[in-house]
């Protein structure tokens, strides 16, 4: 049975939340309008307090608790925006918080958890694992666990970004939201019915840890048996029962991306808006890339958050100027002798590719005694530079044996 969640609910959740979270802003994206076809809003709760929207939920839930429960103390499990919020939230409000976080976690996210005032212990390979030690030490303490998406005051938490995209958009038609556990999901689609407002709400998975579809058509949740994508904020194994009942009765849709749609996603965010996006928090982005699909505008996209560790987002990056075609791999054959790469890499120069990397092989299958085979990577401005750099080099003589875009 889905609880009440009214508007008077999900307003006293919002005055809880005054002078705690931030009202994040809402920047309209041409690059991403002129991609869909309609108007495009992006909602950056990734420049939130402590990153994501997270803090929302926790900060409701543990406001809600009786001075008895907050004597006791909160303990949570999470791999990190999670672990944050119910940091942030314990400190704002003098409660003791330990949080567990699985032993691979990242460093820059137990960094932060531990500098927001929680006690954190690593513990479990996986999230199933970390949650499992969570629950033990609830039972044997007392500390109250602080769900990260199961329970109606986080529901209400998150709810009010909801309500506030209603309020910055007032025309807005249709809100991507990305999606795990559904408690972002299930939110938004609480404000919207409890407003009354016209507006479709569709979710986003990664396609490598989509538990929505299988649990709405069973009608219960089904968990996943393997997961696997870079979106861990989302990699969740199955929604729970009061999200899933909330989304069942009032979300529009729940639609997948691949995971060279989320990186791409995150390229564009980072080189047209100037804005750092985690993977999870791209997902919304990541649909629109070959149209809006339908969607009727104007669309507002959630950025749900905004860490990712910096080795992390510089190798997705990289990942998303592949998937663009962006890069060019290729072997050139030439003479064995003094200033042929200097010929080469000239050539190139004056077609505007970038070289990021030269290779030679002088043992390579097929060679000559007198020649060498050089592997040259490019950055370049997508795949129609990519077949002017190869044209141009043909057209100075240049055997190219191999070539790869992307």
């Amino acid at each position: 049975m889905i609880p009440p969640l009214d508007l008077t609910d999900l307003q006293d959740a919002a005055r809880l939340l005054q002078g705690v979270t931030t009202r994040t802003p809402v920047e309209e994206s041409t690059s991403l309008s002129a991609v869909a076809g309609v108007p495009v809003h992006l909602k950056c709760e990734n420049l939130q307090r402590t990153g994501s929207f997270k803090l929302r939920g926790a900060y409701v839930r543990l406001s809600r608790l009786s001075p008895g429960e907050k004597a006791r103390g909160v303990v949570a499990a999470s791999a990190g925006n999670h672990a944050q919020g119910v940091a942030l939230a314990a400190r704002e409000l003098g409660v003791s918080a330990l949080v567990y976080m699985p032993r691979n976690a990242a460093l820059p996210k137990l960094a932060a958890t531990r500098g927001y005032g929680a006690q954190v212990r690593q513990e479990g390979a996986t999230l199933a694992e970390t949650l499992v030690a969570a629950q033990r030490e609830a039972a044997a303490t007392g500390r109250v666990l602080i769900p990260p998406f199961d329970h109606a005051d986080v529901v209400a938490g998150q709810a009010t970004l909801g309500l506030e995209i209603l309020e910055q958009v007032p025309d807005v038609r249709t809100i991507l939201v990305p999606t795990g556990g559904g408690g972002l999901l299930a939110g938004v689609a609480a404000a919207v019915h409890a407003t009354g407002a016209d507006v479709r709400v569709v979710g986003v998975q990664a396609e490598g840890a989509a538990a929505f579809p299988a649990s709405l058509a069973a009608g219960h949740p089904v968990a996943l048996t393997r997961m696997r994508t870079i979106a861990d904020g989302i990699a969740v194994p199955a929604p729970g029962e009061l999200t899933l009942g909330i989304v069942r009765a009032h979300v529009d849709a729940v639609l997948t991306v691949s995971e060279e749609q989320i990186a791409r996603a995150m390229l564009l965010l980072a080189e047209r808006a100037k804005l750092v996006v985690e993977p999870s928090g791209a997902a919304g982005v990541a649909t629109l890339l070959d149209g809006a699909g339908g969607l009727e505008g104007p669309v507002v996209v959630v950025l749900s958050g905004g860490n990712v560790d910096p080795l992390v987002l510089q190798r997705i990056l990289r990942h998303g100027l592949v998937a663009a075609g962006r890069y060019l791999r290729m072997k050139v054959r030439v003479p064995d002798e003094p200033g042929s790469l200097a010929g080469l890499l000239a050539v190139l120069a004056t077609t505007g590719a970038n070289v990021v990397s030269v290779q030679h092989d002088r043992t390579g299958t097929g060679l000559g005694l007198a020649e060498v085979l050089i592997g040259v990577e490019l950055e370049t401005k997508g795949t129609d530079h990519c077949d002017e750099v190869v044209a141009r080099l043909h057209a100075e003589g240049y055997g190219v044996v191999f070539r790869s875009v992307g």
